[in-house]
C-alpha cells in the first residue's frame, strides 16, 4: 500500500526545505511526548500502588471503627448513642485545591480534620464512645485522602490517554506522511533535473549541428 502524501504539498525546493523542518520538529515532538507518556505511566502506577495501600488502611480503619461502635452500643444502647451523635460537632470546612504533577493539575484535599469542641458531656458517655468517635474521625480523614488519590488517578489516566493519541498520530500518520511527501518531492525534483539535463543536451547537439 503506497504511503499517503500531503495533498497541499508542491514539488518545489522551498516546499522541500519547509517540509524537512516540519519533519524534524515532528520527530522532536514525538520524542518529547513519548518521554512524557512514559513518565506519566510510571507516576500513574506509583499512585495506583499508593491508592491500594491507602484502601487497605481505610478498610482496616472502617472495620475497627464499627467494632468500637458495636461495643459502645452494647454498653449504652442504640437509642442513646443516636441521641448523643447529634451533639458531635461537624468537621467544619474541608479545604480543596489543585497541585501540578508533571503538567497535570490534580485535586488536593486537606485530609486533616479540625479538632472541634465536643458538645456533649463526657459524664454522659464512656471511653468506648469517645474511642468510636475518634476512630470514625480517622476514617473520614482516610476517605478524603483516598478521594484525593482517586482524583489524581482519574486526571493522570485522561492525560496519558490524550498523550498516547498524540504520540500515535505523530508516529503512524503525520510523520509517515511528511516522510512520504519529502521523498515524493525529492524524486520529482530529481526527475525534473534529469529532464532538464537531457533537454540541454539535445539543444547543445542541435546547435553544434
Amino acid at each position: 500500500m503506497p504511503e499517503e502524501i500531503l495533498e497541499t504539498a508542491k514539488p518545489t525546493r522551498m516546499e522541500l526545505l519547509a517540509l524537512r523542518k516540519k519533519k524534524t520538529l515532528a520527530e522532536k515532538g514525538h520524542k518529547l511526548l513519548t518521554e512524557k507518556r512514559d513518565a506519566l505511566i510510571s507516576r500513574f502506577f506509583d499512585i495506583i500502588k499508593q491508592r491500594n495501600e491507602l484502601r487497605r488502611g481505610l478498610n482496616l480503619s472502617i472495620s475497627g471503627a464499627f467494632s468500637s461502635l458495636i461495643d459502645t452500643e452494647m454498653l449504652m444502647g442504640q437509642n442513646r448513642i443516636e441521641n448523643m451523635s447529634y451533639a458531635i460537632p461537624d468537621v467544619g470546612e474541608i479545604q480543596t485545591g489543585m497541585v501540578n504533577i508533571m503538567g497535570v493539575h490534580v485535586p488536593l484535599i486537606n485530609s486533616k480534620i479540625e479538632e472541634r469542641k465536643q458538645n456533649y458531656s463526657y459524664i454522659e458517655t464512656n471511653a468506648k464512645f469517645d474511642e468510636a468517635v475518634e476512630k470514625f474521625r480517622d476514617v473520614l480523614c482516610k476517605v478524603l485522602r483516598v478521594a484525593e488519590v482517586e482524583g489524581s488517578i482519574e486526571r493522570l489516566a485522561f492525560e496519558i490517554e490524550k498523550t498516547k493519541r498524540r504520540v500515535n498520530a505523530l508516529e503512524h500518520i503525520f510523520i509517515p506522511r511528511l516522510k512520504a511527501t519529502v521523498k515524493y518531492i525529492e524524486m520529482s525534483l530529481e526527475e525534473r533535473e534529469r529532464e532538464d539535463f537531457f533537454r540541454r543536451k539535445r539543444i547543445k547537439a542541435v546547435i553544434q549541428k
